[in-house]
């Protein structure tokens, strides 16, 4: 029989949601201590890669961080991804790689770093997720973390797959019942900031989220 899913109060998913992504930021300081890896002058920047995010706790835990902004920084964030959403889609229709920079990158610097999404948390780092099926899907890490491990026999890595059944069942929490019935979650977070704070399974804004002071 299937665990029946029981919505939470969303304030207490955020607090297991940031306890997540701590034991997240360990794994990675872990792994990236153990390979030498620094992000210190390195001449690219992650924040011009193109990630798409799939759970709806965290495009409302973002949201929550965002409207923690000034209105002016918020107001400036939220132009920025307009404009990032209209980058991505031209580039879409000529056939390029989108590579923009994050819109809440301000020179260089994340400045909604506390409230990150997973993969920003993860990326870096050699990492692995076993899948349902049992199959191993390995992720080699950025340029940089492979110019350090290219001569390592088995370098460490972050497993993320108890992270992701985490996130998963955070996100059973944070939606309740309806989830089953919802569609699935594929967006840059531009388009998360362009589309305000995910909709519940009633069609309403989340309130606590987004406190509708877009």
């Amino acid at each position: 029989m299937a665990q029946k899913i029981k919505k939470l109060m969303p304030r207490v998913v955020f607090v297991r949601l940031a306890s997540l992504y701590q034991r997240m930021e360990d794994a990675y300081n872990v792994v990236a201590g153990e390979i030498g890896l620094s992000c210190r002058d390195c001449p690219d920047n992650c924040c011009n890669s193109f990630f798409r995010h799939h759970t709806r706790v965290e495009w409302a835990y973002f949201w929550q961080g965002l409207n923690e902004c000034s209105m002016d920084l918020r107001r400036k964030i939220i132009d920025k991804a307009n404009d990032y959403v209209h980058k991505i889609n031209s580039s879409k229709t000529q056939g390029n790689d989108p590579l923009f920079m994050c819109p809440v990158n301000f020179d260089g610097r994340c400045v909604l770093y506390g409230h990150r999404l997973m993969i920003c948390r993860l990326h870096g780092v050699p990492s692995a997720h076993t899948t349902p099926r049992g199959q191993i899907l390995n992720f080699p890490g950025c340029f940089r973390c492979r110019e350090r491990t290219e001569s390592m026999d088995s370098p460490p890595r972050v497993d993320r797959t108890g992270f992701y059944h985490e996130l998963a069942r955070l996100e059973q929490s944070y939606v309740g019942p309806k989830i089953v019935k919802m569609s699935k979650v594929n967006l840059t977070l531009a388009e998360m900031i362009v589309q305000g704070p995910p909709l519940t399974g009633s069609g309403r804004k989340e309130e606590h989220a987004a406190g509708l002071r877009v």
